[in-house]
């Protein structure tokens, strides 16, 4: 699987200077998730366990109150988070969501871990459901800053001025806290775990937070858990000449203005007639050039060749380095 994230299906995006003599190229590399899952993890069940049975719910109506949560609000919260896990893999990757027609059991109800679900009933609802793996929010927690803010901002202002400050907080800053396992019932084992800390930051309406918000934040929290499983990118950037030397300068000129347009396969035709003339002046800096549109094209091996061509025929030092570059990018696919 882990093949799959390497392959040269580049995002890329052009980036030419503005002056001189030297252009260059952006490209988004793929870079595999942070959890690559085991083959024959298509789809994954999930289930909110984060909630505990109605009548237990008076020792977290203090807790409300003590951390500015609105009682009851992580009962709909809860489910916001895997609303937002649903959505945050739809047709970005293989992996697919499946929701059950009994999305909750019952857990802690608290920030404390439920002990794991036996593999029994894992295997269980992952066969109702046809799925290959079992995804768990297994704990979820939600705060709001505004209470405690506002009480230190009177502490502070007594202690330093001898008087309580009338000025009141403008933002709000709402946290969720979730635990998450992903059981693989074929081995037995835990494919993934993970505490989850996710904040965001809003502007008060009337002194009180947008009614939305916890909502908001919840499902961004969802949103930012699914990342794990997708591959991300990284941005690299390649340098090129943009004015070629002597006889070809027209010539060389064409071969840039063409990539201008995203017509890379005519710039290295253009190019490759130059840099096939050992007597011209721009012989490799065309080379040097041509290895760059290989790589856009995703022809690692012949931007190598190009690249290597360019400092051993010409004595490029972009080439040389250039060269240097492929062969690490060369052995990340691989």
């Amino acid at each position: 699987m882990n093949k799959i994230y390497f392959l040269f299906s580049l995002l890329l995006m052009l980036s030419l200077a503005s002056c001189g003599s030297y252009g260059y190229v952006r490209l988004d590399y793929p870079q595999k998730p942070m959890v690559v899952l085991p083959e024959g993890i298509n789809n994954i069940v999930v289930l909110n366990r984060s909630l505990t049975k109605e009548e237990d719910k008076r020792g977290e109506v203090l807790e409300s109150i003590a951390t500015g949560e609105i009682a009851g609000s992580d009962k709909l919260a809860s489910d916001e988070v895997i609303k937002g896990a649903f959505d945050g893999l739809q047709n970005k990757s293989h992996l697919n969501i499946v929701i059950p027609d009994t999305l909750r059991i019952y857990g802690t109800g608290t920030r404390q871990m439920p002990d794991k679900l036996n593999w029994e009933r894992v295997a269980s609802i992952c066969n109702s459901a046809q799925a290959d793996a079992l995804l768990v929010l297994e704990t979820f927690d939600s705060n709001s800053n505004i209470l405690r803010s506002a009480i230190a901002d009177q502490v502070s202002s007594v202690m330093t001025t001898g008087k309580p400050n009338l000025r009141l907080p403008s933002r709000v800053r709402v946290d969720v806290k979730s635990y998450w396992r992903l059981y693989d019932p074929v081995t037995k084992s835990i494919s993934d775990h993970f505490q989850q800390t996710y904040y965001m930051d809003f502007d008060l309406v009337n002194d009180l937070p947008p009614v939305n918000a916890l909502h908001e934040t919840a499902y961004a929290a969802g949103l930012d858990y699914v990342s794990r499983f997708l591959p991300g990118y990284y941005r690299v950037k390649r340098d090129m000449y943009k004015k070629g030397k002597g006889k070809d300068k027209r010539l060389f000129d064409r071969g840039w203005r063409s990539t201008e347009v995203a017509r890379w396969k005519e710039a290295i035709e253009i190019w490759r007639e130059i840099a096939e003339d050992t007597n011209s002046k721009s012989a490799g800096r065309a080379a040097l050039n041509i290895a760059v549109a290989y790589e856009v094209l995703g022809e690692t091996n012949l931007a190598l060749q190009w690249a290597q061509q360019a400092y051993r025929d010409y004595g490029d030092k972009l080439g040389r380095d250039y060269s240097k570059t492929l062969l690490r990018r060369r052995n990340l696919e691989f």
